[in-house]
């Protein structure tokens, strides 16, 4: 019963996704475009100092020059490193750590208290006290993106794998499953769709602290060629690299939500 009802779901998903498919794309084209335009004109006819308010025209101009000198793809290289690091490194830890938590008892009574007290500091705190564990290097870096990373997956893994319909677990237990197929076959597949919300959680909260690290404790990165610009007043290229970061934040959402519809739809079907 429950099968059938996540394929519903999937089906009635997939239908609403084909009725927009008309429309949709127009709509949010048009909406950036009068963004876009409305921020051109107010740069232009405003009376703005350009130093405040650069026109889009010039912040794109900027971004190609940027690209073209290269900067922009060595600022790029330098923060896709990390994210990609820290991101990989702390959603596995979160996967296997949630996973435990949900199944066991022991794990649970040891993860819950600690999750409690650490996941509300500001994960950009720690990272003096990780650059003087790990050094000033990319180690530190990477890892407070992994402990960022961590928590929004961690916290998924639990709460989706704790709400497995009981059906199926008891289900598959009678056709002799054993916990270790439970788990695997089971409950982890019924809790994708919240894994990959904290999927999501953990690529924006990535993209947030690698512009915060690369402020404190680096010489290259989006985040530093930010703070750079800034403190040259260069307010065409800050705005440059803020657009990219936010390209970054659109194609990271939208990789994962096609990589949910395909694990996710695929099992259903």
């Amino acid at each position: 019963m429950a099968t059938e009802v996540r394929r519903d779901v999937v089906v009635l998903e997939a239908r609403a996704e084909r009725a927009e498919g008309g429309w949709g794309p127009a709509v949010r084209a048009a909406s950036l475009a009068g963004v876009v335009a409305a921020w051109e004109l107010a740069a232009r006819l405003g009376g703005i100092p350009s130093v405040f308010l650069p026109p889009p025209t010039a912040v794109a101009a900027e971004l190609l020059g940027m690209a073209t000198g290269g900067e922009l793809w060595r600022s790029l290289q330098a923060s896709l490193v990390r994210i990609v690091l820290g991101f990989l490194v702390g959603t596995g830890v979160g996967v296997v750590v949630g996973t435990l938590a949900a199944v066991s008892p022991l794990a649970e009574a040891v993860v819950d208290p600690l999750i409690a007290a650490t996941y509300p500091i500001p994960k950009i705190a720690l990272l003096p006290l990780l650059v003087l564990w790990l050094g000033i290097g990319e180690a530190s870096k990477v890892a407070v993106i992994a402990i960022g990373a961590f928590f929004p997956v961690a916290v998924g893994a639990m709460a989706g794998i704790r709400g497995t319909d009981p059906q199926l677990v008891r289900a598959a237990v009678s056709l002799g499953a054993s916990p270790f197929q439970v788990v695997t076959k089971v409950r982890l597949p019924a809790a994708l769709p919240v894994m990959f919300a904290g999927f999501r959680l953990a690529a924006g909260m990535s993209l947030l602290l690698v512009v915060s690290a690369e402020m404190i404790a680096a010489a290259e990165g989006i985040g530093f060629t930010i703070l750079h610009a800034g403190d040259l007043m260069q307010t065409p290229k800050l705005l440059a690299a803020i657009v990219v970061l936010s390209a970054l934040g659109v194609l990271s959402t939208w990789g994962l939500q096609a990589l949910e519809r395909r694990v996710v739809r695929g099992r259903a079907h």
